[in-house]
């Protein structure tokens, strides 16, 4: 259902997941479109991105570095919106720009989140390979995870938004670049698309052992976004000053509490011994001091072909809480967004 300028549809919280999110946590809202005060702009959204984080906010307690989603409020997220009327002398109606309208047709703004969407072909890609989890890929990969020449890069779920775009950049650097993705075809395409010297499925039993055997070196850098069974069989494989940067642990979401055995003693042992640096970091406090070189470098890269972009397109607002729920489950290809609205 296209959006109108009568009526506003919403995505809103409508009660606390318990483990993976069902439909009944989301309720799909009607109301009338908000009207923008004096230095505020209207929003239609034309494309909303779906990402990890936002099942962190769905929590009663919030993760830390935003604040948790009351029940009743829209969804958050990242959107490509279009100007319909503006009332800030910054913009003006018809531009194009990068919000946080989340999961509505219309929002409002102040200005002071709205960054020019560019000159891009497809607009979607400002929320993915050329946003933020293209941004969390480069400053992860390179401000922390420091790849040389020859060394072994590991990804963990290598055809995501971010990892896609993690691994696709180490190999410009010269590493040799090992993937960890879910079924068959995705390990297919990082390895014949993106140009990774393998990948290997996480759903094989085999997984850990042929792991080992394709990192006969071990590992120098892994990017990790998952946890669970995947840092299981990482971690005996890291090398010596090996460096682990941590944008994610999806594998852990969805859980209330620890499951399996306490394996916190044996990976501070291996942290110790093997010198490791593992850093956690939050990509928001990156954009002042990297965003420009990275967009820079991002669009350079992706117009030489030398970095690919995918995206995994679902159509309609409607539509984005089962989306969201295959997130959560892997059943994407490639970054999540939701097309909305458009020309």
């Amino acid at each position: 259902m296209p959006s109108n300028l009568s009526i506003n549809r919403r995505i809103v919280l409508a009660a606390r997941p318990r483990g993976v999110p069902a439909p009944t946590d989301f309720r799909l809202e009607q109301g009338p479109v908000p009207a923008p005060q004096e230095g505020q702009v209207l929003l239609r959204t034309e494309w909303l991105s779906l990402d990890p984080y936002m099942r962190n906010l769905m929590e009663e307690v919030g993760p830390g570095y935003a604040d948790p989603m009351p029940l009743g409020a829209t969804m958050v997220g990242g959107t490509v919106s279009r100007i319909v009327e503006s009332r800030h002398p910054r913009f003006k109606a018809g531009e194009l720009v990068v919000a946080n309208a989340g999961w509505q047709d219309y929002g409002i703004s102040d200005g002071s989140d709205l960054m020019p969407a560019g000159d891009l072909e497809q607009p979607s890609l400002a929320l993915g390979g050329l946003g933020m989890p293209g941004f969390t890929a480069y400053v992860g990969l390179l401000d922390i995870g420091e790849p040389k020449p020859g060394e072994t890069v590991v990804i963990g779920a290598a055809t995501g938004a971010v990892g896609a775009v993690a691994g696709q950049i180490a190999k410009l650097k010269g590493a040799r670049v090992v993937g960890i993705a879910g079924g068959p075809d995705k390990c297919r395409y990082a390895v014949e698309e993106l140009g990774f010297d393998a990948c290997l499925d996480h759903r094989d039993p085999q997984f850990a052992q042929r792991l080992a055997a394709a990192c006969a070196d071990g590992i120098d850098v892994y990017v990790e976004s998952i946890g669970g069974a995947v840092f299981d069989a990482v971690h005996p494989l890291l090398n010596l000053n090996a460096r682990v940067p941590v944008c994610g642990f999806i594998a852990h979401y969805n859980e209330k509490t620890a499951t399996g055995p306490d394996r916190l003693p044996g990976w501070m042992a291996t942290l110790l011994a093997k010198r490791i640096r593992m850093q956690g970091f939050i990509i928001l406090d990156h954009y002042a001091t990297r965003f420009d070189a990275f967009r820079r470098d991002m669009l350079a890269w992706h117009a030489a072909g030398k970095v690919k972009l995918r995206e995994d397109i679902v159509d309609g607002l409607e539509n984005a809480p089962a989306a969201f729920i295959g997130l959560q489950q892997g059943r994407n290809f490639g970054k999540l967004v939701v097309r909305v609205a458009g020309e």
